[in-house]
């Protein structure tokens, strides 16, 4: 297995609220882990909040010996968003803070996924496949059949997301598994990318030539020439069913 993750700015933000993670080593009682928070709130809330969040989840985690993995990866959400929450609550200039999440571990050919929010993971094998759901006010009109989606108003309102670690006491994350073939891709990203470049393109640079560090590079370069509205994070896997390598 291979991967490579990399966050820029962008073209427009002051600050980075984007925050990433990976690892294909064992951690704790994972084989592996991957991570992106796509952090908000006013001043420095939302950077503190999306590497507050992956960092508790990481220490959590490593903590964690013969534990289901889905039961793993919830409670450490459920316990990073109560910290999150609470802090909060306690620091002035952090009130309101929160953060989106999608998170991945693969074992014995098997893709489990957690996310909260609009990031998103894809799945990109002959064709290109959002394994994730956005938890976003657009989403909820499509699925109630009130709004068309990629129409004006869609397109509005995109960002506006229903579901965020810390904004409340509690959280209700969603989780998929996914079996893999030999030579799947595997893509989390945030909306920074997806916003500015669209899934035929991001296709095509994952299905073309070079490294994970190239098509990383070459997406996140490609956002930022589309405007780089937002911070922009990727985190690019490459399953391979023998043998394990850094890109």
């Amino acid at each position: 297995m291979q991967a490579y993750a990399l966050t820029d700015i962008g073209k427009k933000r002051k600050v980075n609220q984007d925050y990433i993670f990976e690892t294909t080593e064992k951690i704790g009682g994972f084989p592996n882990l991957f991570m992106l928070a796509d952090g908000m709130g006013g001043h420095k809330a939302g950077d503190f909040a999306s590497k507050y969040l992956v960092e508790n989840m990481v220490s959590f985690i490593e903590q964690t010996k013969d534990v289901e993995i889905v039961k793993a990866l919830n409670n450490a959400i459920t316990v990073s968003n109560t910290m999150i929450y609470k802090k909060s609550r306690e620091v002035a200039g952090l009130s309101g803070m929160g953060s989106t999440l999608v998170a991945a571990v693969i074992s014995d050919g098997i893709l489990y996924v957690a996310n909260v929010g609009d990031s998103r993971l894809y799945l990109i094998r002959d064709g290109i496949t959002q394994v994730t759901r956005d938890h976003s006010y657009v989403e909820e009109m499509v699925k109630s059949g009130r709004m068309k989606r990629g129409s004006e108003d869609y397109m509005r309102q995109k960002n506006i997301i229903t579901r965020a670690v810390g904004i409340g006491s509690k959280v209700e994350p969603d989780f998929f598994e996914v079996d893999l073939e030999d030579n799947d891709y595997i893509l989390l990203c945030s909306d920074g990318l997806t916003n500015m470049v669209d899934d035929d393109n991001i296709l095509t640079v994952i299905l073309g030539n070079g490294s994970l560090g190239y098509k990383s590079n070459t997406l996140v370069r490609t956002a930022n020439e589309n405007g780089g509205n937002d911070n922009i994070a990727v985190v690019l896997i490459k399953y391979q069913k023998e043998g394990v390598k850094n890109a």
